[in-house]
């Protein structure tokens, strides 16, 4: 009989887990595009070092240009990842994710501001290469 009593809790316990892991414990840092936006803003810059912006710990951020898919992006990332930015749809954002141990923990926006962001051919950023590139048009 207590068994069948606590079938229901069991399984909301369950459901609460499988939810708790999915990405919405992943920050949008609006903080850190706030500070690209500024950078990109004074136009004498070319390049912004990630890591001097970047008040968190990381170890690969990884540049979406927009219209990037989602299986494109999980591909990149080597993880699920369900995307709160819907860039495959848009056209005026990149989108720059950051992982730490193998996890997902932030992502950023950033407005196209009337130009194109890189990281130069590689396949992500590291803190100790962190430039990112900023063309104009």
């Amino acid at each position: 009989m207590f068994a069948l009593r606590s079938l229901p809790f069991s399984l909301f316990l369950v459901v609460a887990m499988v939810v708790g892991c999915n990405n919405h414990e992943v920050k949008h840092n609006k903080d850190f595009e706030k500070s690209i936006y500024s950078m990109v803003k004074d136009r004498t810059n070319r390049e912004i070092e990630v890591n001097s912006i970047a008040d968190f710990k990381w170890d690969k951020a990884y540049l979406f240009e927009p219209y990037s898919p989602e299986e494109h992006i999980e591909k990149q990332l080597g993880v699920e990842y369900d995307d709160p930015s819907h860039i495959s749809s848009r056209d005026d954002i990149y989108l720059l994710v950051f992982l730490k141990e193998g996890k997902v923990v932030q992502y950023a926006e950033m407005n196209r501001q009337k130009g194109y962001f890189s990281i130069g051919g590689k396949e992500y950023l590291s803190p100790s290469e962190d430039v990112l590139m900023i063309e104009r048009q």
